[in-house]
């Protein structure tokens, strides 16, 4: 990551075992930085992190985000992990938020992690050590509710580095009254660019006024990765109104 002091560790990582990534998870060290490269590099230790801030904003990068690290347990496959300087009960410096601003922005723009604080492993953006619970090792007090608290600072932060609107900040424009399928007013165009977007329309196809098949089809899968209209049996369901519009924009834009 541009602007992170690469300091490759030879053990303690998965070469390439990174899945996707979801988001950033914020550890606190329990000790120092230099302690925690140090310890990093015994594999004795078998933890490490792909990045490390020190209190007076120095950043680290142990591991490539392409790589696996060794930091968070059943969430290492999904997560990156960013380690910083300090004891349980501390709070972030202010040197320390930008970096862990910095990292989240990079995730953000890289790997395209949303800039939002996330409370469970099954979320995405800037989470923390212990809400993984048990399946993420059990470490209740990491990084401490101090930092926990500091958490949407350092998403604000972010934000203003990418320059892009923190997640909750978007607003969908008001909903076409009278848009429906097999009509061309008002025009379909804004919702094919959202389903595009969101990744329910290949953006191959070429934009129309019309509200025709394809776009039926791509409104009916945009429903049916909702958990709510399996459930209630719509298999199919072309049509989009207020309430399924701003869900689409939001999830299409606000990331």
């Amino acid at each position: 990551m541009p602007g992170a002091l690469w300091r490759p560790i030879p053990v303690n990582h998965t070469r390439g075992g990174q899945d996707s990534v979801r988001g950033v998870v914020v550890h606190i060290m329990a000790g120092t930085l230099t302690g925690t490269d140090s310890w990093f590099r015994n594999s004795r230790a078998q933890a490490s992190s792909h990045f490390g801030t020190g209190k007076g904003g120095t950043l680290y990068q142990w591991v490539d985000t392409a790589d696996r690290a060794w930091a968070q347990a059943g969430g290492n496959r999904t997560w990156l992990s960013v380690e910083n300087e300090g004891q349980g009960g501390d709070v972030l410096t202010d040197e320390q938020l930008d970096r862990v601003a910095q990292v989240l922005a990079w995730a953000h723009k890289t790997h395209g992690v949303p800039l939002q604080v996330a409370s469970s492993p099954d979320g995405r953006g800037l989470g923390y050590h212990a809400m993984g619970g048990s399946a993420w090792g059990g470490h209740t007090s990491c990084p401490g509710s101090r930092i926990v608290a500091q958490l949407a600072d350092i998403v604000r932060r972010a934000q203003k580095v990418t320059g892009a609107p923190a997640a909750g900040d978007y607003t969908a424009p008001a909903f076409p009254s009278g848009l429906a399928p097999n009509r061309a007013k008002p025009s379909a165009k804004p919702l094919q660019r959202a389903l595009k977007a969101a990744g329910f329309m290949s953006k191959s196809v070429a934009e129309a006024d019309n509200y025709g098949p394809r776009t039926q089809d791509a409104v009916a899968k945009f429903h049916n990765a909702h958990p709510a209209y399996r459930a209630a049996g719509k298999s199919y369901d072309p049509a989009i109104g207020p309430r399924g519009w701003a869900a689409l924009n939001r999830l299409a834009y606000d990331k």
